[in-house]
């Protein structure tokens, strides 16, 4: 009954997929949010399947205030538990040694430095113990998420952007229908929240995001895979706070090269 192909997940409704990924993966599937509008959109959805359903979020240690509200609010709106990631504090400390409390001003590779430690291993930490994962993707928010699928299996994780076709009138309509909590920076005219100083008011999608830089994609590292020479001088700076902190990444002999999708059985499909 659940089994499907992945060109039939890419077909279903947001709430179909959601209901698909709560009853296959259980405690092993989660939704990854920031408390912006599509992020409670899945939240409400998912709720009201079930309850026990995870909801994760992370504390850079830089979130404006109201994204701390949201963390209270929505526990207690929807009586659930948020589980709040927080960055490595060695990993954090030996950055602002290097480089600054505010690196994030000074290039790109710098302020792709600080969402790497503060969000992308945070992030990565918690998939370790997950198989399939939700974000609040849409194709609209920006030209590098405008192929986004609906079903993404390019990773070992299987990640799902339930919302992906929606426009911004459904949210809108979803949202209003069904009553949801909206984070309080919206009325204060913030088209995107992120980091409190990282992001300002602005007119739509990400455009309030690092607002100083020309050129540069408005993406943190969760969502997004920078070109290769990008990559690689971050790794050059990630590294330098590694050894500077003595902090070495040990392989227990746990984790290992999937050459198959682990979602997958051995006719392609997903359970």
């Amino acid at each position: 009954m659940y089994t499907y192909t992945l060109d039939e997940l890419e077909a279903l409704d947001a709430a179909n997929v959601l209901k698909w990924a709560i009853r296959v993966y259980g405690s092993r599937f989660a939704i990854i949010t920031a408390f912006q509008d599509e992020g409670m959109a899945i939240i409400d959805m998912a709720t009201r399947m079930d309850r026990s359903v995870r909801v994760v979020t992370i504390d850079t240690g830089r979130l404006p205030a109201g994204t701390l509200e949201m963390i209270e609010r929505v526990q207690s709106w929807y009586g659930i538990r948020i589980e709040v990631l927080r960055p490595d504090p060695d990993e954090v400390a030996g950055m602002v040694l290097r480089h600054g409390p505010n690196l994030f001003r000074d290039s790109v590779s710098q302020r792709r430095l600080c969402c790497e430690i503060r969000k992308v291993r945070p992030l990565a930490r918690a998939l370790e113990g997950l198989d399939a994962w939700a974000s609040g993707l849409r194709r609209t928010q920006g030209i590098e998420r405008a192929a986004a699928p609906r079903v993404d299996t390019s990773s070992p994780r299987l990640k799902l952007n339930p919302l992906a076709d929606w426009t911004d009138g459904q949210l809108t309509e979803y949202l209003t229908r069904h009553r949801v909590p909206r984070h309080p920076l919206y009325a204060a005219g913030y088209a995107s929240i992120g980091c409190e100083p990282c992001t300002r008011p602005a007119g739509s999608g990400r455009e309030g995001r690092w607002w100083w830089e020309q050129g540069a994609a408005k993406e943190c590292g969760l969502h997004f895979m920078p070109d290769g020479g990008a990559r690689r001088e971050l790794d050059i700076l990630l590294e330098e706070i590694l050894h500077a902190q003595r902090i070495h990444t040990v392989d227990n002999g746990n984790v290992g090269v999937r050459q198959e999708h682990p979602c997958r059985d051995s006719a392609g499909s997903l359970p």
